[in-house]
């Protein structure tokens, strides 16, 4: 992990630009640390750029319950270079929804699956150096992003204690099979009039989670009108699980 930025400090929190290897990504921590303190790694959609202002506003949620908050880029996003398979699999999906047709499971698999096999190592790796870091000493979660790596991830990573997932985003069938493994705390927000989003597919995924402790927290709206006490009630759930 190199620095890249000098730290941005301003209203409790500091930002810093990192990258790992050829990952670019952001560390947010509080302003005042006087001992390591616990990590939400923030998951989204792709391109830190246009993303940044949602991911800080998370990050310095985080910062304010005294938990430090990074991200990295997802393969294929923002600056990195394209991925062919899965910019094909984008213009699948595209045109079926603009042509009101249903998503294949073929092109779900071919959009998703692939990166899933490819971000979630890179978390992992970036959690190694995040956690080397002298301001950090865990325990950790996982917050947001595409729902599928998040399952991964909560299957995978031992040292995710609970996560928050968006259910707004397409999953695979073979992902259900991985849910059924996940048994860390999970907090699942749903835009009930989602546009882009199988609401019964959402029900059912989180149905087949295999975690004793998972609430299920329906808004109505689109898949953009979360409403801001959504976030509140997401930090007191990781406020729970990370003190």
């Amino acid at each position: 992990m190199h620095f890249t930025s000098d730290p941005r400090p301003g209203d409790g929190i500091v930002e810093r630009d990192f990258t790992l290897g050829e990952i670019p990504g952001i560390l947010w921590t509080p302003e005042r640390v006087s001992a390591p303190v616990p990590l939400i790694l923030l998951g989204h959609p792709g391109g830190l750029g246009r993303m940044h202002a949602r991911l800080e506003a998370r990050a310095r949620q985080a910062a304010a319950d005294g938990f430090a908050a990074a991200t990295i880029e997802l393969p294929g996003g923002g600056d990195r270079p394209r991925l062919r398979n899965l910019e094909a699999a984008r213009a699948d999906l595209r045109r079926a929804l603009e042509a009101g047709e249903q998503v294949s499971a073929d092109t779900l698999d071919r959009l998703v699956l692939p990166l899933v096999e490819r971000a979630v190592p890179e978390w992992q790796t970036a959690l190694d150096a995040l956690l080397a870091l002298p301001e950090i000493g865990g325990p950790v979660a996982y917050s947001g992003g595409v729902i599928s790596i998040g399952v991964r991830l909560a299957v995978v990573e031992p040292r995710i204690v609970a996560a928050g997932l968006f259910a707004g985003s397409f999953v695979p069938r073979a992902m259900f099979d991985e849910a059924r493994r996940v048994t860390i705390p999970l907090h699942v927000l749903l835009q009930w009039d989602d546009e882009g989003n199988d609401r019964q597919a959402a029900l059912d995924l989180f149905d087949a989670f295999g975690s004793r402790e998972k609430s299920l927290h329906a808004n109505m709206g689109g898949h953009t009108g979360v409403p801001a006490f959504a976030g509140e009630d997401a930090a007191r759930f990781f406020a729970r699980h990370l003190r």
